[in-house]
């Protein structure tokens, strides 16, 4: 108290006006009259009193009234009366790129009891609340979506939810719950993103509408409305609600499938149903069974009575089937049923069965033969389908499996069965072929009834059931049996053998000694060849020596007539003795040549072959030999003789030899002559 009695009056008067500056500043805090606003924050006003009372309709105050005002204040200072307006500081709504957000009015006309989401064909700007209210904007859960952006929204009059955050004022507990529950639900049904359908997954969407009219009695599935681009009602596959609606959609699941893509969908009001794309593989074909469209009339005909053919598009099964590829087929619009149009095997037996499975249940046929065994017949069906006329086949049957099991399984047994009551056993074993092609023949009439192709029947061995013992008897019976008919039959062609084997045999020495009797066949014509070719020779001999004679005669005679001139009476006698003298030579040699050529020609033909020939050559070079060598031979002639055949042919030869050189020697050396000896044994 003393240092305040001790103060200036400058003093005084600074802590006056200090004093004074805080009492203002909490009076203008308390009272409201100045506000400051950050740039990325925005406030919603809440009016505390007004002249024009409270509001007596709704959630905002358009008029002025007290309570929450339609306008927000954005950044910066801002001046008010004191004491009249709560400010409530509110972010500003981000929604991120690629997200979603949903919003939900506090104020605004009510929803009608067929109506699920607020319309928002007319009051769509949610960033302008007095306008919103003016267009009869309706409360609740909007149709409309945010994307990526940034909004200054009244959070007082909207709600919105993203991935992230709930942008609200909160008023109470409860009101936090409920948008809490909502954000849960749209999560759930990932409503935050896009729905992306990417195409290497070969998926579509299958939409399911949550709000507008339903669907009339005896529907099932929405139709297409306003698909077209061009049309005004354009909808772009459901991402525009109120087009949709004004175009005449339903609630429901829709027959349109969302294809690859991307579609920004309100989740409240659209959720999606990722499901396989149909796919029908190369060798099949999809008839189309449709629970939808239009009543289509039967093109099937008055005389088919087994449902309905109807075309593309109707109600029915489609006329015309889907060929291999991909397709976005609603499969809750319909069906596709798979048919096979390569050749499918259908197998009557239980361990195997073929690719399509359609034969699983099918086991072998039982039969009951005409000698009273029960042998199982497996068999083999090869069946081919027409692609055009596989919605008949499903028209009649519903799938091909129900037409195995229901109609070609009972039919081909009870025909097998009607055979085997015809056949024994054994006729069954030994005639299966041709009951396999008659069988053939006779079923493909009945199996072109049912709008199938048979292409083959293929007939197993009948086997016995389990725990049965009878057919294999038979069957070693049967062995036997024909092991006895074989040995038979080895026997005679054993037996067959044997004969061909002998004549081979003789053939075989046949031609081993025709070598040796052609080779004796040349030879003796050979022989002959070369005896002519020596008679030949010595006749030529002869008449050569026979000319040599003329020739020496004139020659002597033509001599002598020369020297008749000088001395003619001397050489009248000479001549005549001289011409006596060449005409006795001459004769004499054209004797020896005659007849050394007519004995020649005697001995071959009286001997003949080539032992002549060879021994006579051998003496005439023998003589020849002596006679121009004067050999001396000391005894001249000896010849000897052996016992036997062989013995007497040597001493002859030796003999003609001894008198052949004998006779040459004596010509020449006659007084010189050796006695000749000849010994005999």
């Amino acid at each position: 108290m003393e240092a305040l009695t001790n103060l200036s009056p400058m003093e005084w008067l600074a802590i006056e006006i200090a004093g004074a500056a805080i009492v203002l500043a909490i009076v203008f805090r308390w009272s409201g009259v100045i506000r400051y606003i950050p740039n990325d924050r925005l406030g919603i006003l809440e009016k505390l009193w007004s002249f024009r009372g409270s509001v007596k309709n709704g959630f905002i105050a358009l008029n002025g009234e007290a309570g929450f005002q339609p306008d927000v204040v954005r950044g910066g200072l801002h001046f008010f009366m004191p004491f009249q307006y709560s400010l409530h500081r509110a972010n500003l709504v981000t929604i991120p790129q690629g997200q979603i957000g949903y919003v939900f009015a506090r104020d605004g006309k009510p929803l009608p009891p067929t109506q699920t989401l607020a319309s928002n064909m007319e009051a769509d700007d949610f960033q302008d609340v007095r306008d919103f209210l003016l267009k009869g904007g309706q409360k609740g859960p909007q149709r409309k979506i945010l994307r990526e952006g940034t909004y200054a929204i009244n959070l007082a009059q909207f709600i919105v939810l993203t991935a992230q955050s709930i942008y609200a004022v909160n008023l109470s507990s409860s009101e936090q719950k409920l948008f809490a529950d909502m954000s849960t639900q749209i999560t759930e049904r990932e409503g935050f993103e896009p729905v992306v359908i990417h195409d290497a997954e070969d998926m579509i969407g299958i939409v399911t509408i949550h709000d507008g009219p339903a669907l009339p009695d005896g529907e099932i599935i929405a139709p297409t409305v306003a698909n077209d681009p061009t049309d005004a009602n354009f909808h772009n596959n459901f991402q525009d609600p109120e087009k949709f609606l004004n175009a005449g959609g339903y609630r429901g699941r829709q027959l349109q499938v969302l294809a690859d893509g991307s579609y920004f969908l309100n989740r409240i009001f659209a959720t999606v149903e990722l499901v396989d794309k149909t796919i029908i593989d190369v060798g099949t074909v999809g008839v189309v069974v449709s629970y939808t469209g239009r009543r289509g009339a039967d093109i099937s005909g008055q005389s088919y009575r087994h449902g309905e053919l109807v075309e593309t598009g109707a109600r029915g099964v489609w006329s015309a089937p889907l060929l291999p590829g991909k397709y976005a087929f609603n499969t809750y619009a319909g069906s596709i049923v798979i048919v096979p149009t390569t050749n499918f095997v259908l197998k009557w037996t239980k361990e195997q069965f073929g690719e399509h499975r359609l034969d699983e249940n099918l086991s072998e046929v039982s039969l009951i033969t005409k000698d009273a065994f029960e042998p199982v017949l497996p068999l083999s069906v090869v069946v081919h389908i027409d692609y055009m006329k596989a919605p008949l086949v499903v028209q009649r049957f519903g799938d091909i499996k129900r037409l195995v099991e229901q109609t070609l399984d009972p039919m081909v047994s009870a025909y097998f069965k009607n055979i085997a009551q015809t056949k024994t056993l054994i006729e069954l074993l030994q005639e299966r072929s041709e009951i396999q092609r008659k069988s053939g023949e006779e079923m493909r009439e009945k199996f072109a009834s049912y709008s199938l192709e048979l292409q083959e029947v293929l007939i197993g061995t009948p086997r016995a059931n389990n725990g049965q013992n009878s057919i294999e008897q038979i069957l070693i019976q049967l062995r036997e049996r024909q092991i006895a008919v074989e040995k038979v039959e080895t026997y005679k062609l054993q037996e067959v053998a044997a004969v061909q084997e002998r004549t081979l045999r003789e053939k075989e020495a046949l031609a081993e000694q025709q070598a040796k009797i052609t080779t004796s066949a040349l030879t003796i014509e050979i022989s002959e060849n070369e005896g002519k070719a020596q008679l030949a020779r010595t006749r030529q001999q002869a008449e050569t020596i026979q000319v040599t004679a003329k020739a020496e005669a004139e020659k002597v005679r033509l001599a002598g007539l020369g020297e008749a001139d000088r001395i003619k009476a001397i050489a009248l006698a000479d001549a005549e003795r001289i011409k006596a003298t060449g005409l006795a030579d001459a004769e004499k040699v054209r004797a020896v040549g005659l007849a050394e050529a007519e004995a020649t020609e005697k001995k071959v033909a009286a001997f003949g072959g080539p032992d002549y020939q060879l021994n006579s050559q051998v003496l005439m070079r023998f003589a020849e030999a002596i006679e121009n060598g004067r050999l001396p031979l000391v005894p001249q002639i000896q010849v000897g003789g052996g016992a036997g055949e062989k013995g007497a042919a040597n001493g002859l030869v030796e003999m003609m030899l001894s008198m052949l050189v004998a006779d040459r020697l004596g010509r020449q050396e006659a007084p010189a002559a050796a006695p000749t000896a000849i010994a005999h044994d």
